[in-house]
């Protein structure tokens, strides 16, 4: 029997792996200009983010939505647009982690972002910088946990299934991932990964 490939590839999701997100002074905001919002999940479902976040409708459309929710019409787009972005706080050791494994291995980002989130977080925080390639599900026209990501992933960083593997928050996004043949690590905090990647033998220490 051939022995399987060992792990090459590792590929990171952003929110809540890599960032973490805060979407209650968006919605505070909104509230204060007479939506009717209760919680993140309504605005998501309000501005139907999976258009943008699919390549659908660009950044602009998405602020327009936005903006719709409210009942006064008061806020402005550029306040809309400075909360939309004003959401993010990195996880360093995260970050690190990413950095370190890209000295041994090839590192990519697979996230479903739309192209506001995407520019702000390569220009504030240089995320597009981490590793080799990033694909967001904006430029790739789908949304995981449809297959489709992933099999654009292994075409465009000529990705091996078994010697790859996922790490994503979402334990469905994960399962699309080794139904693919992948390896998979729900992540729910640094150390949890930390040891999930030690269990594949893969080596997190930085550079030999």
């Amino acid at each position: 029997m051939a022995t399987p490939p060992s792990v090459r590839n590792v590929v990171f999701d952003i929110g809540w792996v890599l960032v973490r997100l805060d979407y209650r002074p968006l919605i505070a905001f909104l509230q204060a200009h007479g939506a009717q919002l209760a919680d993140r999940d309504a605005v998501m479902k309000g501005i139907r983010l999976e258009d943008h976040e699919t390549g659908q409708l660009p950044g602009h459309g998405l602020l327009e939505r936005l903006r719709g929710l409210t009942r006064r019409q008061t806020a402005s787009l550029e306040e809309t647009r400075a909360k939309w972005l004003d959401m993010f706080e990195l996880e360093p050791a995260m970050i690190e982690l990413a950095h370190r494994l890209s000295e041994r291995y090839r590192v990519f980002l697979l996230s479903n972002i739309g192209d506001l989130h995407w520019v702000h977080l390569s220009r504030e925080y240089r995320l597009h910088a981490i590793g080799h390639g990033a694909l967001p599900s904006y430029v790739a026209g789908v949304m995981k946990p449809h297959p489709a990501i992933y099999a654009e992933a292994e075409r465009r960083f000529a990705l091996e299934p078994a010697a790859t593997v996922f790490i994503d928050d979402r334990p469905d996004n994960v399962a699309t991932a080794t139904a693919r043949g992948w390896h998979g690590i729900v992540h729910s905090d640094h150390g949890g990964t930390l040891a999930e990647l030690k269990a594949l033998s893969i080596a997190t220490g930085g550079s030999r």
